[in-house]
């Protein structure tokens, strides 16, 4: 079991954290809490969802003048369950939860490793000294959308290195995609779910942006943006197969709110520090460092929300990896792939940790409860 002190920021709760848990009683469901020194308290009366919350202009103002109601201390949550999950949920409700892929160099080359491998991690092996050699330096020193980009580009298609990755990659364009649907991603000391006919995957630690409907960033989270190398290798149109599956998503522990403590700068400068400890003994260690990301965050967003793209409840946007695991962990060319009850954690300094145990998606406790259900019990709450 994890405890509190694992979770928490280096500075414990001297930032404005919020997040969710379920609580049981006459009318079951998640509340909305902020995480305090003395216990977690109830936010309802002030926000019944953090989709609410995060629309409040300044949030982590609206928190701090709200005293709320003490449900417990952390240590209960993390220790308490519903339906086989903890009752630490993901800390975002009503939102659409959504990625941006391919915002680091490192990453965007293993990306193209895998197109040309066709999700063969053998042949990947093969393929990683030649094209780091030929896509490497070029691609880590030119900016998104530049007329250097452009001219890159030229190059690499005249080479015939071109690919549908270094397209959005260095184009003017993003990646943006669809990671999960509102209500179904897991928190901190949940299970996460692979495919189960997957035989090469990995974590993927990133960034998690909360945005309100207006595009503005009210805070940040952790996330796990759990990757099918070998479904997504052999087809881009594979991504929602490869993305989008039961406990595929992880996010938490909390969302620290931007306040005198927290900003978007933090965000820029973040390092996320990764370990993978299987039942075998089995350590890998890695890191993603967010000063490294090929487009700014607040590009992303841009990119994500505005005119021509809009989302009512506000959504969660991950941005990316620069994580992409190369070592063998059990036969030579074989790379790295999860197994069941490897233990992921990943943590941030002002971020805490999110920690969660793999399993496939068929063993993962079912979701089963979404937004018609979340309605009935703010209903039955006196909360509509």
């Amino acid at each position: 079991m994890i405890r509190a002190k694992d979770i928490l920021p280096d500075d414990g709760c001297a930032g404005t954290l919020v997040g969710r848990i379920w609580m049981d009683g006459d009318a079951p469901g998640p509340r909305p809490v902020a995480v305090r020194d003395d216990g977690l308290f109830d936010l309802s009366a002030l926000a019944p969802t953090l989709s609410d919350l995060f629309e409040m202009p300044d949030p982590a103002a609206q928190v701090a003048a709200t005293p709320g109601v003490r449900l417990g201390s952390l240590e209960d949550a993390l220790s308490a369950t519903f339906d086989g999950r903890p009752a630490l949920l993901a800390p975002c409700d009503l939102q659409a939860i959504k990625a941006a892929g391919v915002t680091f160099a490192h990453s965007l080359l293993e990306r193209v490793i895998e197109e040309r491998a066709g999700g063969d991690a053998r042949a990947a092996a093969a393929l990683r000294a030649d094209l780091a050699e030929a896509l490497g330096d070029e691609i880590a020193n030119v900016a998104p959308g530049s007329p250097a980009a452009a001219r890159l580009k030229a190059t690499l298609i005249a080479k015939g290195l071109w690919s549908q990755y270094l397209e959005v990659g260095i184009g003017p364009d993003a990646e943006i995609f669809t990671k999960a649907q509102p209500m179904s991603a897991v928190g901190a000391g949940a299970q996460v779910g692979l495919h189960p006919t997957s035989q090469w995957n990995n974590p993927e630690p990133e960034v998690v942006l909360a945005c309100s409907s207006a595009g503005a960033v009210v805070g940040a989270a952790l996330g796990n943006d759990v990757n099918l190398r070998d479904i997504e290798g052999r087809s881009a149109l594979l991504l929602s197969k490869a993305k989008d599956n039961n406990a595929s998503c992880a996010i938490g522990p909390f969302v620290r709110l931007f306040d005198r403590t927290f900003s978007l700068d933090d965000v820029r400068a973040a390092e996320l520090q990764l370990t993978v400890t299987g039942q075998d003994g089995y350590v890998l260690r890695g890191s993603s460092s967010m000063r490294r990301i090929s487009r700014d965050p607040l590009e992303l967003v841009r990119q994500t929300c505005g005119p021509e793209h809009q989302y009512p409840d506000g959504f969660m946007l991950f941005l990316g990896t620069l994580f992409a695991p190369t070592e063998d962990r059990d036969t030579p060319g074989g790379g790295f792939t999860h197994k069941e009850g490897d233990r992921v954690v990943i943590r941030a300094a002002k971020l805490g940790a999110l920690s969660n145990v793999v399993t496939t998606s068929d063993r993962a406790p079912p979701w089963r409860f979404g937004a018609r259900a979340l309605m009935r019990s703010l209903a039955r709450r006196g909360l509509l």
